[in-house]
């Protein structure tokens, strides 16, 4: 009775697991990119940045194949026009010592494809402030980078976010 019971779970747990598939549900943030971004160039100048590592790592998920040696003219560019990370004081102790600190990512990106524009130049900054203590400079270090890794991170998902919503305009041209 106890093991009919546990395999009674198990089925309906897997049934469970396997309903959202079954019905379209997808993942946040995996929304599939049109036909025209199959394959795509990103040009960047900075290629060390999270927001480029992070952008390339979303894009082969979508299934996109990048173009790393630029020898296809017929892709399409992913062009990284600006992209960076600036610390600010926000606000100073009594012995004008920063204690309060903002971080600003800024990226701006545009995609075009056999020279018209796909996506003209749009530019998106993220904000995140972080209190700061020099007894704890280490620990604060850290968790600049990663809140920098995170801007990054949440600006890789408007612009996946800004391609998939390709697919719906491409579907109405056709």
């Amino acid at each position: 009775m106890r093991q009919r019971a546990i395999a009674m779970l198990l089925l309906a747990g897997g049934c469970a697991a396997g309903l959202p598939a079954g019905c379209g549900f997808r993942l946040q943030g995996s929304a599939p990119l049109p036909r025209s971004l199959a394959q795509v160039r990103i040009e960047a100048t900075d290629t060390e940045s999270d927001f480029y590592f992070g952008l390339r790592k979303a894009l082969l998920a979508a299934g996109t194949r990048i173009d790393d040696t630029g020898s296809e003219d017929s892709v399409a560019v992913i062009h990284i026009i600006h992209d960076s990370s600036v610390e600010h004081v926000l606000t100073v102790s009594a012995f004008n010592v920063p204690n309060e600190y903002e971080l600003t990512y800024t990226m701006k990106f545009s995609v075009t494809e056999k020279g018209r524009d796909l996506i003209p130049p749009e530019e998106h900054v993220l904000l995140r402030d972080y209190s700061y203590s020099e007894g704890a400079q280490l620990a604060k270090t850290r968790e600049k980078t990663i809140l920098s890794e995170a801007l990054a991170h949440d600006l890789v998902t408007v612009v996946m976010r800004r391609l998939s919503s390709l697919s719906s305009a491409e579907a109405r041209s056709h």
